[in-house]
Parts: C-alpha cells; structure tokens; sequence
C-alpha cells in the first residue's frame, strides 16, 4: 500500500508504534503558549473533536490544566484514561535527583494517574548531565510512572551517546522541529535507522510559509485543500506524529478533519521535500555542546 493510500485512511484514531509496543496517536494537540481559560478550551474542543493525544510540558506551565480538561472529558465521556495519550518533558537539566523530582512534580500536576510519555526537552548540560537525566527517566520508567521515554531536539551526536549507555532503553521518541521548510533529514535518517519516532513540532512553520508558491501550486490541486492542511499532510505521510498548536476551536478541528480522507501524490511529497531551508521558528539546540 503506497503511502497515499494509507493516508487516505487516516483518522483521529491512527497510531504509530513506538519500539516499546506502546501506540502513539499520530496527530496530537500542541499546547506550548497556551495558557489558562485559552489552554482548557484547546484541549476541551480538541478532545470533542477527536484528538487523542495532547503534548505538554513542564516548561509550558500548563500541565495542570491540560490534566483537569483531560479529566473532566473522561469522566463526562466514559472514556478509559488509557485512550487519551499525554505527553510532558523535563524542563532544567541539573541532576538524577532533580529530575526524579521533577517527574513527581508533573505527576501531581497533571493528575492523570501515570505519564504516557515523558521527554527530556532539550540536550543541555554536557554528557554527564544527559547521562544522569536519561537514567532517572529510565528508572521511573520501571517504577511505572512513566510508561514511555524519549527526549526532544536531540542532535545525532546526543542520540549516540544514549543509545551507547543505555542498549535496553533506546529513545522511543525524538521530538524535533519538522516541516517541508526545515527537514532536518540527517537527523531523521538516523532515528529511522534507529526505530526511534519522530514528532514534529511546529508542523505549520508558524504560519510563516503559508504563501509558498509551490506549497499553494501543490494544495491547488487538492479540493478543498490549503497550506496548512498540506503541511501537516506531508509530516503525516512521512511516517512523523504530528503536533500542530492552536486555541481557535475551527483551526484545531481543521488541522485534525483536514487530514482525513486524502493523501498526497508523491510528486508532491519530493517537491515540498525539496523546500528546506532549515527555518528555525524558535530554538534550535541540535548541535549544542
């Protein structure tokens, strides 16, 4: 089945894999700079809309509430918690025992019970650092507070490191910045030759891109569709789960029921592959020390 195809049968409901068996949602909402009243109603209407997975972090100050709207969904819905995927990431690397802590802190934060997955946000610190760090991750993992692992804009050289020190742990997940203007595609070559999944961040560029010649020529010859949908479509079919951020309730029911039912031709696949230019929207630690 070409990827198309499997595109064209894509739903709110589609996982990949993670190589610890565990089944991630494919699309999920994106919460970083949502915050309060703005933050519950995105994950509220992402939840009613079909969403199943929701991205957080520590750094976002936004756990908590993404927690009560998950929460109070569930118990509104009759849905299993097991249904809804949560994701939160450290956010200072300092310490085993710092961060021990710091994934206690998000537990009672989000009050979901256990986290679904749980990311080091960044490779700061040297490699002494992300050795302890990956450990304590490694070990809430068995205590069973965690039930996946992974890190967040992990260059080669940092995903190396781990994959020598820690052989039975392998990063699950690599969440990086990904999207036809920024491919990043050593690094993702790499995490596929590793079986380590790739999220993308800021799947829209920020809407920076959005009048793209060959992006709007490429959404053009879909009914329907526009730059954003196309965007997302592209991280989709490149096999990426996908995090598109919004508070706008017709944007983030959008994002999701615009990528059902179609794929792109893979003419289009290579040329948007082809607009890279490494655009860094926000921060990119990929190469620090």
């Amino acid at each position: 089945m070409s990827s198309k195809e499997v595109q064209k049968a894509f739903t709110a409901n589609t996982c990949l894999t993670l190589s610890n068996g565990q089944k991630i949602p494919q699309i999920q909402l994106g919460v970083w700079e949502s915050y309060d009243e703005e933050c519950y109603n995105a994950v509220k209407w992402a939840l009613e809309a079909g969403y199943r997975g929701i991205d957080s972090a520590e750094w976002y100050e936004n756990e908590a509430i993404c927690g009560r709207a998950i929460n109070e969904y569930l118990t509104a819905t009759s849905t299993p918690r097991s249904s809804i995927f949560f994701t939160t990431k450290l956010r200072n690397n300092v310490s085993y025992s710092e961060t021990r802590s710091a994934i206690k802190r998000s537990l009672k934060e989000c009050n979901l019970g256990y986290i679904d997955l749980y990311l080091i946000h960044a490779p700061y610190g040297g490699p002494m650092i992300r050795e302890e760090i990956y450990r304590a991750v490694v070990d809430a993992v068995k205590d069973g507070e965690v039930k996946g692992w992974g890190v967040s804009n992990y260059g080669i050289r940092h995903l190396q490191e781990i994959l020598d020190k820690f052989p039975d742990y392998p990063p699950l997940v690599n969440q990086i910045e990904l999207n036809p203007f920024n491919t990043q595609s050593h690094i993702v070559e790499f995490c596929r030759q590793h079986n380590i999944v790739l999220q993308a961040y800021t799947p829209l560029a920020k809407s920076g891109r959005f009048e793209n010649e060959v992006l709007k020529e490429a959404a053009g010859r879909y009914e329907g569709k526009g730059s954003a949908e196309v965007m997302i479509k592209w991280g989709l079919q490149e096999g990426f789960v996908s995090l598109p951020k919004s508070v706008t309730k017709s944007r983030i029911v959008g994002n999701l029921k615009g990528s059902e039912g179609w794929g792109l031709e893979e003419e289009d696949m290579a040329k948007l592959g082809g607009l890279d230019e490494h655009l860094v929207t926000e921060w990119d630690p990929t190469d620090c020390p």
